[in-house]
């Protein structure tokens, strides 16, 4: 990441990249931004979003308040909360809720993933629940339909 440049946390970025008043008020600040962008253009999510779906619902994500996971320098997770990831179809991401190795984060998925969902879907995503590899839980994140 460049010097000066927002960027949301994705849940795959060092520890406390999240934490402090100043880094509160620039998510609050972007997010902001985007929604202005919605109401100028009358699209929800903005082109922006479309072309940067993973960025999108992480900023999504961060706004409303909710942890993301992070990782050291050797790549092992060090905190326990949401990651987005690109999905496997087009304009589509997964958010999985992960965490250290015995951290519980396995059970606390569904609830989690839960309040992911709520948060996306008032931002505008549609969120689905679906179970993966090893029986975990993640969420299929799309565009919601515009209104018919």
């Amino acid at each position: 990441m460049a010097e000066g440049v927002f960027e949301a946390a994705t849940g795959d970025g060092p520890p406390g990249l999240t934490e402090g008043a100043e880094r509160a008020a620039d998510v609050r600040q972007a997010f902001a931004g985007l929604l202005q962008i919605r109401r100028l253009t009358g699209t929800a999510p903005a082109a922006w979003e479309l072309t940067q779906t993973v960025r999108a619902v992480a900023l999504a994500l961060e706004a409303a308040g909710l942890p993301p996971s992070a990782v050291d320098a050797d790549g092992t997770r060090v905190a326990t909360g949401y990651r987005v990831r690109s999905g496997e179809g087009p304009g589509t991401v997964c958010v999985d809720w992960l965490g250290p190795s015995g951290s519980g984060a396995a059970q606390e998925e569904e609830s989690e993933l839960g309040r992911c969902t709520d948060a996306l879907v008032k931002a505008g995503w549609e969120a689905l629940l679906y179970r993966g590899p090893r029986r975990r839980r993640f969420l299929e994140v799309e565009p919601a339909p515009g209104p018919s």
